[in-house]
């Protein structure tokens, strides 16, 4: 079984790198990137100034130099797989505070303090600090970068190698902050719906397979199923505005709170009152957000228990006159239990439980809102982080899964 998961360990590595190469090739080439979007924001503002609406064009508003730094700065003037590399951070990048246009013998500021003078020495660039011209900067690279078809700049930048694969998922490109902190900010959300939710799933959805599997094809089965399937066949964020409706309007019982997760007073309270405030606000989301789940992992239970106790050896613990009980919950139930068990792998999911229309309707800020609004805004930096969170999330998953499958099974060998 080691060399099995060592083989599965050594397959997600491709399996990862095949993904991140695929969505990133989709989203670079994909139109209304940051690039168009800051050059379309610079033609809009040139043309309702004072000099706006004269010519028409990007060439006529925005100048070769301007051009070229914002396709520097956003590293479209790089080829895609470069591009690609130094995202996963295995090519050097140059440092956004130490890269700067230079002119041949003249100081030039290069951050943090730092004054650089750039000469030609033996035919080659040589960079030096400006206040110690016999302190040459090795680390430094000079290179020229092409502003148009004639005219080309000469730059002295500094490099690193900083991506995924060095934990820098890099700065959002709308919030000008980091991206691992704005996830950050709104892990804490997440994790909270993801637990509750995960909770009160297989607490709801086990009992209530069980029931149904004893009392397969009464009255309160064909009922149940019928709630279940339409729970499911409802998307979460209809649910959810019909509950706010009903419980937090004037129109309605007006019970419940309308919009947040916490209350505006939420620091000044105790802690006690803190779990309160929270519970008070989670009651909608988490049932607009969980209720969809329920009918999948009833009815796996349900189909689960039901094979079982049609096995050859329930029948036989019964033909030996075992009580009823132990039966069911000693004999068929510890099979039963199995395919639910194989998906607590994907249990670490719960770390991003999110859904973008569920949080709009209730005015939540979690990781649902903020990808989906980079999807859309082309914010490169969320949009990648996530994908590589969550492909890391489903390989880690099915790994556990297996794992798990392994240990709760005995009859299980993988090869």
């Amino acid at each position: 079984m080691l060399q099995y998961f060592i083989r599965r360990i050594l397959l997600a590595v491709p399996t990862f790198i095949g993904c991140t190469i695929i969505v990133f090739f989709i989203v670079q080439l994909a139109p209304g990137g940051p690039l168009e979007q800051q050059i379309q924001q610079l033609k809009q503002a040139a043309q309702s100034g004072e000099r706006g609406g004269a010519r028409e064009g990007t060439d006529a508003i925005i100048p070769p130099q301007a051009m070229a730094e914002l396709q520097r700065y956003y590293q479209f003037d790089k080829p895609i797989w470069q591009r690609y590399l130094i995202w996963l951070g295995v090519y050097p990048r140059p440092m956004d505070k130490f890269d700067v246009p230079v002119v041949l013998g003249k100081p030039r500021k290069a951050g943090a303090g730092l004054q650089i003078i750039v000469n030609k020495e033996d035919g080659q660039y040589v960079v030096r600090d400006a206040s110690d011209k016999s302190k040459i900067l090795d680390d430094w690279n000079v290179e020229y970068q092409k502003v148009d078809s004639v005219n080309y700049i000469l730059r002295a930048y500094k490099t690193e190698y900083a991506g995924i694969l060095t934990g820098y998922f890099g700065i959002s490109n709308r919030y000008q902050e980091p991206v691992m902190k704005l996830v950050m900010e709104r892990l804490p959300i997440s994790m909270q719906f993801g637990i509750i939710s995960v909770i009160l799933t297989y607490l709801i959805c086990v009992y209530l397979g069980i029931q149904k599997a004893l009392n397969h094809g009464s009255r309160f089965d064909v009922i149940s199923s019928a709630i279940v399937f339409m729970g499911y066949s409802v998307p979460g964020w209809a649910l959810g505005a019909v509950l706010l409706v009903i419980f937090s309007t004037q129109s309605g019982l007006d019970l419940l709170p309308l919009r947040g997760f916490q209350s505006t007073d939420y620091d000044q309270l105790e802690i006690g009152s803190k779990i309160l405030d929270r519970a008070y606000h989670f009651i909608l989301p988490t049932i607009a957000y969980t209720t969809a789940g329920f009918a999948s992992l009833t009815m796996l239970m349900k189909n689960s228990l039901l094979e079982n106790m049609s096995q050859d050896y329930v029948r036989t613990a019964f033909a030996k006159g075992l009580n009823e009980k132990r039966v069911i919950w000693v004999h068929a139930m510890r099979n039963s239990i199995i395919p639910i068990a194989s998906r607590l792998g994907f249990l670490i999911s719960v770390f991003l439980a999110s859904s973008y229309l569920i949080e709009i309707v209730f005015s939540i800020e979690g990781l649902g809102k903020l990808s989906f609004s980079a999807i859309l805004q082309r914010d490169y930096p969320i949009v990648f982080s996530f994908t590589v969170i969550n492909v890391a999330i489903i390989l880690i998953g099915t790994l556990l899964s297996d794992f798990i499958l392994a240990m709760v099974d005995p009859r299980i060998k993988f090869k």
